[in-house]
């Protein structure tokens, strides 16, 4: 049974979470300009011909967001790990499903939030049509979040380690290609003029599970990392 204040006291996790991030901006930027200096690399690889970079857009904009999301995955519980607020956590009488959720919450609200925001500009950067922009931003909404949640089980598993962003791509990235490949589909779909439904469909039905399972799988990397 979950405590009385056990809702309140995730929210001011959440929002410890989120001023933490507001007081180290880089943890923010970070993302967005990789994001940026990867879309504007593309058409100096590819050409400039506006046909060739609508064709590849779907795809390049989500591998673009998958790595970008997996650039900030290792630092999810790292500063309260070394701080040691992660293990009073631990032992807090507070339930660990929620807490988590709490702290991928705010990873993917200055993350996976931000990009999706932001990805119209760069869509348009990579002639992407304007009716496919909507199923572009509605799968990266969808998606980042799946994402955030898979990511932060490879974070609580390498917490303990001081070099585990290599092996969070080991653990992870498997975990990543169904959305990759969903999420790209939609936005190819919206290009094409094919029914989009069904792929946010999927994506959605991701998030789901994600979030029933996901925290509960977080929650006991974190116990086996901390008890190491």
């Amino acid at each position: 049974m979950t405590p009385p204040g056990a809702p309140a006291f995730c929210l001011r996790l959440l929002r410890r979470q989120l001023v933490l991030a507001i007081r180290r901006p880089i943890e923010i930027g970070n993302p967005l300009l990789f994001f940026a200096m990867v879309v504007a690399l593309f058409p100096l690889g590819l050409g400039p011909a506006p046909g060739q970079l609508a064709t590849f857009a779907p795809g390049i904009l989500w591998i673009i967001a998958l790595l970008s999301n997996l650039l900030t995955s290792d630092g999810v519980f790292r500063s309260d790990f070394d701080d040691g607020s992660l293990e009073q956590l631990l032992l807090s009488p507070q339930p660990l499903y929620l807490s988590v959720l709490a702290y991928i919450a705010a990873h993917w609200l200055i993350t996976g939030l931000l990009l999706a925001l932001v990805s119209p500009l760069f869509a348009l950067m990579l002639n992407l049509p304007g009716a496919a922009i909507g199923s572009l931003v509605a799968s990266l909404l969808l998606g980042t979040a799946v994402l955030s949640l898979l990511g932060g089980i490879g974070a609580a598993l390498t917490v303990g380690l001081k070099r585990g962003g290599m092996l969070i791509s080991l653990l992870i990235l498997p975990l990543y290609m169904p959305v990759l490949i969903f999420g790209s589909a939609a936005v190819k779909a919206a290009v094409t003029g094919a029914p989009v439904g069904p792929y946010l469909a999927l994506l959605g039905a991701m998030l789901s599970l994600a979030i029933a399972l996901a925290p509960m799988a977080i929650a006991a990397g974190l116990r086996i990392s901390i008890d190491a």
